[in-house]
């Protein structure tokens, strides 16, 4: 049962949208169609659209989604079930001859009541609708009067204009093709002339309608002396002929007359009937009988037996003998009213001639003449009106008729098991003709059947005639509706009872069976015992290897539980099915590496009408064979790594993959033809450490293999090489070769420009840009007499030499790597300026002595050249001036007081000391001016026993420079200048006398990285040793300095500044220690 209604849910899911736009669309459900038709008309005559008149949309008329059924009415009626088009049907209508319209006159209220079914797709829904057709009169009948033969008496000597009633003409025809005129012809013997009057003209004050008919014949026209025609309306619409007295009557000279009285009916061509009306000249009659009352009204039982009284109606005449004594008869009264009562002509009681049924005659409305027997005899009418009242006669009538396309024959209908819950499968109408309580009814559904009923809609017709008001109110309809699925597998038939029950005292009741037959359709599909099959195959199988069969069943039968068995495309070939027994194949070798798991729908397709399906999931998982060896992403790994690294630290990764999963893809790593031993690997990670410490000038590079074996039965491996290359690292500092510190070169005075004076050559043990060296001039040079080249190294004089230049020139030439951070080393180059080497001792005392000095002061020329110069002088001038004691004396003594002046100028006298300027002590650096690009030197100290004529001269060691560490460029930034920083000049201490002076120098030893000593101003240095290793490191600015490889971390030289306010101590470290401390 779970899937007994798959085709019937999927069939009313596709037209979804159809139904909501049709039901947005239809109307209320008691909306009424109206239509008219003429009777007697030929079949298949154009009435209507019903689906254009419902104000259907055009979606799904025309198409056989929406179709149409006429439940009722089929008799005179049909509609074409695709487009709703209602036209008449084989049967003609004659509306005089239809029951409901036998005491019907007026044109509107003769009608046909039709039903019509509107059906959605798959009888998914069904509105009912109610119609009325108002059938039309046409001309079809003959007016005509009682008799041929009519007879009228008419009192002698009556007075001109008296008024004779004639005997009315029937029309079973109404309206305009009812009776529309009178005309009298006159008998051709009265007066041989034959006349015509037309009897339609305007009523005159009397209340009728009096014509004057032109005479006809083949004489001239002539008038009737005798007798006219007038025609009045009566109160009930129809047209009463009188016959008006306009001549002197003589029954002596004439007892009787013989005239035509013609009727004609309105249509065009019209039609008519005439009679003869013979009018008899009698006594004279002159009181007409009276009714007691205008209208009679009374109530009767229906089903009264023959016989019984039901109303008696009295009229007088005060007339005396025969023109006294009254007659009553029938006025207007149809067939049924003369049908169903007698009339007592004498005492004017109404008595039951044959049983009234109320539900055929609810209403008797009739007129009766009482006319006394005189002659002429004198007439009167009343109005009778008898109501039938109703007794409870009538059982209900249950009628099942079929609704849509649910057929029913012969008491059954054939039910689809695939209908949905609450689908109308058949029409119940319930009715009782009887009124009031008792055609109240009451329709249920007996027995335990899955069937319900269910109200149709009430209806919205007009108010039907009295007679049938009742029994059209009494009327109502349902819809049989399933409760419940259907299922053919469990019942195959219902049968179904209604009973229906009035509200009636005694209560009447009676019921209808329905037989429903369920039909078998194809409403289960295939079903699978699990949604979801998961199965493990091995890949590398063979073709065609079975993979898992799978199995569905049917709860149908027959060809409806056939199974044929087919795979969603999605497969793309990998797996094939056998359409019979639902055996899954491979198709060709599966690989897991490629893919290792498929997923696609086995289905099971019946073959029953329209075919149903299932469906179910087939999870193939494709289990791992080791055909797979470990496979590194590259054969050769190539790793770059810093010297230095610390030990036990990652050198490198390899990634090795296997295709293989599982134990099959578990892998093992191995170093393989390590020849140091220092490399291992981690499992995890492919992680290479390395257990020691990497030096590039040891060994700069490393070759090894490392081996992956996987988990599989057998094992397969893989190796791959790694290369490992050491990358520099700026830990060497530069390493001075040439010259000594000690050492010294010749230069004469006569040395031009450009004079290559000595070449400084350093190496460096890294490499690249750690290698690349820069040389500088960063003291020694206050004269701007040397130049060094940047890369080269090579000193060259740069300005011609003078006579003040000459001596020992000490050269502070910085070499820095360029490496980040950049290291350091400092090298002396001494120049000794002089003709020749006389006295060598000399020079290497003064050697000696520089290097004690700190680097901070320069040592540039000899300060006593001057003061020797002007003892030659005196010498001569006392040798020439012998002679002239007094002249020369005078000479001598002004000369002598020059020489005192030139020598307080221009130097210090031995075993002399200035204040403050000691060589052990010397000044401080002058501040720099802030803001300035250009150097600039104070002025130099006047010489107290000097008068101020020398104020341009400089000392030859006034300019004492301060260095402020390793620069590349001088102090406008200029990579090529050998000058560094800001040069202050003052005046130089007095070096000959330590130079002459046979004391030893008094020397502090100081421990290596010994830290100055506060409160003391200056630092003794350390003798420095014969090698020059002189080492520092820079970055590259002049205002920082480090001259201690200890200073130096592991990026690079702490820089230490000079400030105008604070003086720095620096530390000339050799490979030795120590060379001193630098202020």
């Amino acid at each position: 049962m779970g899937s007994r209604s798959v085709g019937a849910v999927h069939s009313a899911r596709c037209y979804l949208v159809l139904i909501l736009q049709l039901l947005t669309q239809l109307p209320r459900a008691n909306s009424v169609l109206r239509y008219r038709v003429a009777e007697e008309g030929q079949a298949d005559v154009h009435i209507g659209n019903v689906a254009s008149d419902l104000g259907l949309s055009t979606s799904g008329i025309g198409t056989g989604d929406v179709t149409f059924a006429l439940e009722s009415g089929s008799e005179y009626f049909k509609i074409d079930n695709v487009t709703g088009e209602l036209t008449t049907g084989s049967k003609r209508i004659d509306r005089e001859k239809l029951p409901q319209c036998q005491m019907i006159f007026d044109e509107n209220e003769c009608f046909l009541n039709f039903e019509v079914s509107v059906i959605g797709p798959l009888q998914s829904w069904v509105d009912l609708f109610d119609g009325r057709i108002v059938v039309t009169d046409i001309n079809d009948n003959t007016p005509s009067f009682p008799s041929p033969v009519l007879t009228l008496s008419v009192e002698e000597n009556r007075p001109i204009g008296t008024l004779y009633l004639l005997p009315t003409a029937t029309d079973r025809d109404f309206g305009r093709n009812g009776i529309d005129r009178y005309e009298l012809i006159q008998d051709s013997r009265d007066g041989g002339l034959s006349s015509r009057r037309p009897a339609n003209g305007p009523t005159n004050g009397n209340g009728g309608d009096r014509r004057r008919v032109s005479e006809t014949g083949t004489g001239p026209a002539s008038r009737s002396s005798v007798f006219e025609l007038q025609v009045a309306d009566t109160p009930e619409g129809q047209k009463q002929p009188q016959l008006i007295v306009k001549g002197p009557l003589d029954r002596e000279a004439q007892d009787s007359y013989e005239l035509v009285l013609r009727v004609r009916d309105g249509s065009n061509p019209p039609r008519s009937s005439q009679a003869l009306l013979r009018v008899s000249i009698t006594d004279v009659n002159d009181n007409s009988p009276r009714f007691e009352r205008a209208v009679y009204e009374a109530e009767m039982a229906e089903n009264a037996p023959p016989g019984t009284p039901v109303l008696q109606v009295r009229a007088t005449d005060r007339d005396i003998g025969v023109n006294g004594q009254v007659e009553y008869v029938f006025g207007a009264a149809t067939e049924s009213v003369r049908r169903l009562l007698r009339l007592d002509e004498a005492s004017g009681w109404l008595s039951v001639l044959h049983r009234i049924d109320r539900e055929e005659v609810s209403q008797l409305r009739f007129t009766i003449t009482a006319r006394d027997r005189g002659q002429p005899p004198r007439t009167d009418r009343t109005t009778v009106v008898l109501n039938v009242r109703d007794e409870n006669d009538n059982v209900p009538i249950v009628e099942i008729r079929k609704i849509g396309r649910i057929l029913v024959r012969d008491g059954a209908a054939m039910v689809p098991e695939n209908v949905l819950v609450d689908t109308p499968v058949a029409l119940v109408q319930v009715s009782d003709r009887d009124q009031g309580e008792n055609g109240a009814v009451t329709c249920t559904v007996v027995g335990d059947v899955p069937f319900t009923l269910k109200p149709a809609g009430e209806t919205a017709l007009a108010p039907p005639p009295a007679t049938d008001d009742a029994f059209e109110r009494n009327k109502k309809k349902y819809f049989l509706h399933t409760s419940a699925l259907l299922d053919y597998e469990a019942t195959r038939e219902y049968s179904v009872t209604i009973v229906a029950v009035d509200s009636g005292s005694p209560s009447l009741s009676s019921n209808s069976s329905l037989m429903v037959r369920v039909v078998d359709i194809n409403d289960h599909a295939p079903t699978f015992a699990q949604s979801l099959v998961e199965v493990h195959f091995a890949e590398n199988n063979a073709p065609g290897e079975r993979v898992v069969t799978v199995v569905a069943s049917d709860a149908d039968s027959g060809k409806n539980a056939e199974i044929a068995y087919s795979l969603d495309p999605s497969v793309n070939g990998a797996f094939y099915i056998d359409a019979d027994n639902g055996d899954i194949r491979a198709t060709g070798a599966l690989d897991r590496e490629q893919r290792e798991r498929y997923e696609f729908r086995v289905i099971a397709r019946d073959k029953g009408t329209p075919s149903l399906q299932g469906s179910a999931t087939v999870v193939v998982q494709v289990t791992d064979r080791n055909d797979n060896a470990p496979k590194f992403v590259q054969e050769v790994f190539t790793f770059y790594v810093k010297e230095n690294l610390l030990t036990n630290s990652p050198v490198g990764m390899v990634t090795v993959t296997d295709a293989d999963e599982g134990e099959n893809a578990e892998l093992s790593l191995f170093v393989e033809h390590d020849e140091e031993d220092i490399f291992s690997i981690e499992n995890n990670t492919g992680t290479i450490f390395s257990s020691a410490s990497f030096d590039r000038e040891r060994r700069s590079a490393y070759s090894f293999r490392v081996r992956a074996v996987d988990g599989g039965e057998p094992p397969r491996s893989a190796t791959a090489t790694i290369s490992l290359f050491v990358t520099d690292e700026n830990d060497n500092v530069p390493s001075i070769t040439s010259p000594a510190n000690e050492s010294y070169t010749l230069l004469p005075p006569a040395s031009g420009a450009r004079t290559v004076v000595r070449t400084v050559t350093a190496s460096d043990g890294d490499t690249g840009s750690n290698a690349d060296l820069r040389y500088a001039l960063v003291g020694g040079n206050p004269f701007r007499l040397f130049e060094i080249g940047s890369s080269s190294g090579v000193i060259t004089l740069a300005e011609p030499l003078e006579r003040r230049h000459r001596g020992l020139h000490r050269l502070v030439v910085w070499v820095n790597d360029s490496g980040t951070p950049s290291l350091c080393a400092t090298a002396l180059v001494h120049v000794f300026i002089n003709e020749s080497l006389a006295n060598a001792t000399l020079v290497d005392t003064q050697v000696a002595r520089s290097l004690a000095v700190p680097l901070y002061m320069d040592i540039a020329g000899d300060p006593d050249s001057e003061r020797a110069l002007g003892k030659q002088r005196l010498s001569v001038a006392i040798g020439v001036l012998a002679g002239a004691a007094a002249v020369i004396l005078v000479i001598l003594l002004v000369v002598t007081a020059r020489q005192c002046g030139a020598q307080g100028k221009n130097g210090y006298e031995a075993g002399k000391k200035e204040p403050e300027e000691d060589f052990f002590s010397p000044q401080p650096p002058p501040l720099q001016a802030q803001g300035s690009q250009n150097e600039r030197g104070r002025k130099p100290r006047r010489d107290k026993r000097n008068n101020g004529t020398a104020k341009s001269e400089r000392s030859l060691y006034s300019g004492i420079m301060t260095v402020n560490g390793c620069r590349r460029g001088g102090a406008n930034g200029d990579t090529s200048s050998p000058r560094l920083g800001s040069r202050h000049h003052q005046s130089s201490p007095d070096l000959a006398r330590h130079y002459k002076s046979s004391s030893p120098l008094p020397a502090v030893h100081l421990q290596p990285n010994s830290p100055p000593v506060e409160g003391k101003k200056h630092q003794a240095v350390q003798e420095l040793p014969p090698t020059n290793t002189f080492t520092g490191n820079g970055n590259g600015n002049a205002d920082a300095m480090s001259l201690s490889s200890d200073q130096c971390s592991d990026y690079g030289c702490q820089t230490v500044k000079y400030s105008k306010q604070k003086r720095h101590n620096y530390i000339l470290q050799t490979e030795t220690g120590f060379a001193g401390w630098l202020s």
